[in-house]
């Protein structure tokens, strides 16, 4: 007897990482192993992409804007879901003054705001950096300040 599962994309992903070794060679064959073994930047390219990697309900900004929230806390907390996806379980460890912490760094050019370059820091935690919104290279500190420029924008601004 045959039987069918459905299973959403965010959840076999979810799923993969802990599967037993038969398990992870079914959703292989099912979704295709380029599938888990994919780059974060390829599947995250909207605050909506990020939600569904993490299994999270998007915010209804009218919803939060109705609760008095403001339009930086609301991009603050996009910014947090987009940093914790492409993060993929990465947490800084600031009691570790040898691990480097990348974030994207923007400047007012003729008045527009642009992405500017990342930097780094080994374990200070300035205010003004956005210390949880940091990551653990250069290129995913990159990607997050190109393709999400709007969003660091309406927090900071």
């Amino acid at each position: 007897m045959k039987k069918t599962v459905n299973i959403e994309e965010s959840t076999a992903r979810s799923m993969y990482k802990t599967a037993s070794p038969e398990w992870k060679l079914a959703l292989e064959e099912t979704f295709g192993k380029e599938f888990f073994t994919g780059k974060i930047t390829d599947r995250i390219k909207t605050y909506e992409d990020a939600s569904l990697e993490l299994e999270e309900q998007p915010i209804v900004e009218s919803i939060f804007k109705s609760l008095s929230f403001t339009t930086d806390e609301i991009n603050y907390r996009k910014l947090k879901t987009i940093t914790k996806a492409l993060n993929e379980g990465w947490v800084p460890d600031w009691t570790n003054s040898n691990q480097a912490k990348w974030y994207p760094y923007f400047r007012l050019s003729s008045g527009a705001f642009v992405f500017d370059d990342t930097y780094y820091d080994y374990s200070d935690a300035k205010a003004g950096d956005g210390s949880r919104l940091c990551f653990p290279s250069d290129e995913l500190a990159t990607y997050a300040g190109k393709q999400f420029a709007d969003i660091y924008k309406g927090f900071m601004f």
